[in-house]
């Protein structure tokens, strides 16, 4: 499979996650990452998968993550697999009882990031999905890491069973 794998970051902590997501899939791929100010408008002819991640700002995806999701084509993804993730702020690490709820209710990125990938066609192949960071800056919430590995492992499994 040829899969890309494009990711925002502020403090490092979602490009861990998205190189985490890279580990998790067979050597037997053809995967590129790449973060997204490096993505050109025009992307690799022969995509299978697509995955976009970003962390989580104001309850949405980051400016770089929309702007280039908004530059693609209508029908750009069709026939590709897409999923989304998002780095967000572990809700446990947060005194302010308010401010936990205001986090847990605003959304997240992944979410709106899926959302726009099915628009331009592309097929989903699993949910949306967060991993948590500690504090604003990070770093990343132990076995975040992990979880991210056993993620990818599950979409290449799930294309694998969908695709024979």
């Amino acid at each position: 499979m040829n899969i890309l794998i494009i990711y925002d970051s502020f403090f490092g902590n979602t490009q861990k996650i998205a190189e985490a997501i890279l580990s998790g899939f067979s050597p037997n791929n053809k995967i590129v990452l790449k973060n997204v100010t490096e993505v050109e408008q025009n992307l690799p002819e022969k995509i299978d998968v697509l995955i976009v991640g970003s962390p989580t700002r104001g309850f949405r995806p980051s400016p770089n993550t929309l702007k280039f999701i908004k530059s693609i084509g209508s029908k750009s993804f069709e026939g590709v697999k897409v999923a989304a993730f998002d780095t967000r702020i572990n809700l446990e690490t947060l005194k302010k009882a308010a401010f936990r709820y205001m986090v847990d209710k605003g959304g997240y990125a992944a979410k709106t990031i899926l959302k726009q990938l099915l628009k331009k066609g592309g097929e989903q192949v699993a949910g949306p999905e967060g991993f948590l960071v500690d504090g604003e800056e990070g770093p990343i919430t132990e076995g975040e890491t992990s979880r991210a590995v056993v993620w990818a492992q599950t979409i290449e499994s799930e294309i694998i069973r969908i695709t024979t």
